[in-house]
């Protein structure tokens, strides 16, 4: 699919992670871009910097927990630059690593729901586009694995992401039947500014104590995957995992999650 002159929207695209990494490639591709986050002063700071470069954005607020604001932040996008063709679902909650039993009803609703309300949503746009178009939901690695010798801290978090990647996977239907392409995007860890203050102090033998990489993903390479998954049209109902020290790669279509039981 060819992205020049269509409008695309990027949740969580007001901090210094993959929202604003993701609207700026989006917006490079020649893409009219609606950007959304909780954080109006940083998303303020996408828009300039986007159009600094020459591209079109425009800040709509909205918090995606709310089913009824996502749908308002779509028309927003529809009525100040036109038909919807991508929708990238990447808002996520503040991640606190240390706090194992609170917090989850903001994580579930940001991370699960959001995603939920962005896609349904997304989906009726595209609809009523009458072209088809694409919707990239950003998952994790952490939804991914299963009995890890080190602790996750964030189980919350793992259950919302794998219900991202289900959600993905349970509507792949749709690329066939309406050309609408649900895919997802599962990433290890990225080189974000609080993952960066993380991960850099630790030593090797702490990293593999954590699971750590030995690298981290470039917010680049977070969307390169995203445009790769936005304008494959072969692609639909599919997971890209990409951890962060090995190639991107694409989970089997009906793959079962385990490779040998016990």
């Amino acid at each position: 699919m060819e992205l020049a002159g269509k409008v695309a929207i990027v949740t969580g695209a007001g901090g210094d992670g993959c929202g604003r990494a993701i609207a700026r490639r989006l917006a490079r591709e020649g893409m009219a871009v609606a950007i959304t986050d909780i954080h109006e002063s940083g998303a303020q700071e996408t828009v300039r910097l986007i159009e600094s470069a020459g591209g079109r954005c425009a800040f709509h607020p909205a918090d995606v927990r709310s089913d009824a604001q996502v749908r308002a932040l779509i028309a927003f996008a529809e009525e100040t630059f036109g038909p919807l063709a991508v929708m990238v679902n990447n808002a996520s909650a503040t991640f606190h690593p240390d706090d194992l039993l609170s917090g989850w009803d903001e994580i579930v609703a940001v991370d699960f729901l959001g995603a939920m309300y962005g896609i349904r949503a997304g989906i009726e746009a595209l609809r009523r586009s009458g072209g088809g178009g694409a919707i990239v939901n950003i998952s994790s690695i952490s939804a991914l694995w299963h009995g890890r010798k080190g602790n996750a801290k964030a189980p919350a978090y793992d259950a919302a992401k794998a219900g991202v990647l289900r959600l993905t996977t349970g509507l792949g239907w749709l690329g066939d039947k309406e050309n609408i392409r649900v895919n997802c995007l599962a990433p290890g860890w990225i080189a974000s500014a609080q993952v960066r203050a993380f991960w850099e102090p630790l030593t090797l033998e702490e990293r593999q104590q954590y699971g750590a990489p030995a690298r981290l993903l470039d917010l680049e390479q977070v969307a390169d995957a995203v445009v790769r998954l936005a304008t494959d049209e072969s692609l639909h109902g599919r997971v890209l995992v990409w951890w962060s020290e090995n190639e991107p790669g694409l989970i089997p279509w009906a793959d079962r999650g385990y490779r040998e039981l016990l």
